[in-house]
């Protein structure tokens, strides 16, 4: 505004009325007023803005917080799966020791099984028929592991104790423990296959069985009866025939 003269002024003065002044002056205020206001707006800008920055900060603060447990967690991670690693390494080398030994074992006990085969043999073998006097069989011939052999001389099964007289043939199965249903059925299949391929010693014989054990367990026992054989069981060094339920009758085959 380009300056005034003296003269200037008073005449501009004397277009001036208090209304005009109190105008300009209640504009100038509201102005004013507008102005603090749009301060005190722009004031709240940078609160709220200094208030996302901070919240902004402690976010980032909480990430790296979570980003270094992370780390720690990791370190535990790899340091426990060194240990679980030497660990199995370790587990590894005992379980190839055991099986070595295991291997050295199953060599040694082959022999062993077979004896011990032989060993319950003839344990029962001895006297074996007489245990059967009650009932008139009068078994006094015995034999040991006899082969069974089809019409072309193949090699089919074998009897651990045949028991015979001029009538009756008799056909034991000894196990060191009679503990499975499935022997008693194994044993089924073997009196079939003597009957179809009988040794000579049965050729026209009355065929019978019996399973005997040094350990018969009851429901076995009681399922090899229900299949028809005699049951005997080792006592000490001698073998006893279990007593059949009064139902009982011995199969032939």
């Amino acid at each position: 505004m380009p300056e005034m003269t003296a003269q200037e002024a008073a005449e501009w003065g004397k277009t001036l009325s208090f209304e005009k002044v109190w105008a300009a002056f209640m504009e100038t205020n509201r102005k004013f007023a507008e102005t603090d206001r749009k301060f005190a707006e722009t004031d709240r800008k940078f609160m709220e803005t200094d208030r996302k920055f901070m919240e902004t900060d402690r976010k980032f603060m909480e990430t790296d917080r979570k980003f270094a447990e992370t780390d720690r967690k990791f370190a535990e991670a790899a340091e426990y799966s060194a240990k679980v690693d030497a660990k199995i390494d370790r587990l590894t080398e005992t379980v190839d020791k055991m099986a070595k030994r295991v291997d050295r074992v199953t060599a040694n006990v082959g022999g062993l099984n077979l004896s011990m085969g032989e060993l319950v043999e003839t344990l029962f073998a001895p006297h074996l028929g007489e245990k059967f006097d009650p009932y008139q069989y009068n078994l006094r011939r015995t034999f040991k592991r006899v082969p069974i052999y089809d019409d072309t001389s193949r090699l089919r099964g074998e009897i651990d104790i045949l028991l015979s007289n001029t009538t009756i043939c008799m056909a034991v199965e000894i196990k060191r423990w009679l503990d499975q249903t499935g022997q008693v059925d194994e044993h089924v299949k073997r009196m079939q296959l003597i009957r179809t391929y009988p040794p000579a010693e049965a050729k026209g014989k009355t065929l019978i069985g019996a399973i005997a054990a040094g350990t018969v367990y009851p429901d076995v026992r009681e399922y090899a009866e229900q299949s028809g054989f005699f049951v005997l069981e080792l006592t000490g060094e001698d073998v006893r025939l279990l007593e059949p339920p009064q139902s009982f009758k011995p199969k032939e085959w």
